[in-house]
């Protein structure tokens, strides 16, 4: 079992940052792919970034158009946590944003590839 729990959303300015962290327990992730996926109202859930375990200390990321050379995903593996800098915020980055985390996932940008999922943190982007 893996908990969980991301931090860092808030409200801010269109053009400004914001670095989510995402907090697990119950084991390390060091070998696990993890996920940032985001939902805004009335809409599904998207993939936004995935950092997979290739071996060693190698990791792969993984980002949708949209947001590739804005945001970064990132894990610092002694804090067991994963973390998703955001700049250049737009409106449309408006969303709950999640963590989500899997031993070995069909396809880092599908929902139901993860098991383990957050609560999920308010992104809101002010024009």
């Amino acid at each position: 079992q893996v908990q969980l729990a991301e931090s860092g959303g808030g409200l801010v300015q269109a053009g400004g940052s914001l670095r989510l962290s995402c907090a697990a327990s119950g084991r390390t992730i060091r070998d696990y792919t993890m996920g940032w996926f985001r939902q805004a109202p009335g809409k599904e859930r998207e993939f936004v970034a995935a950092s997979s375990w290739s071996g060693g200390t190698i990791y792969s990321r993984y980002y949708r158009d949209s947001v590739k050379g804005r945001f970064t995903i990132s894990r610092d593996n002694a804090k067991n946590t994963v973390y998703l800098q955001m700049n250049s915020l737009k409106p449309e980055d408006t969303a709950v944003y999640y963590c989500a985390c899997d031993s070995s996932p069909n396809s880092y940008d599908y929902t139901t590839s993860y098991v383990y999922w957050g609560q999920g943190t308010q992104v809101t982007v002010s024009s």
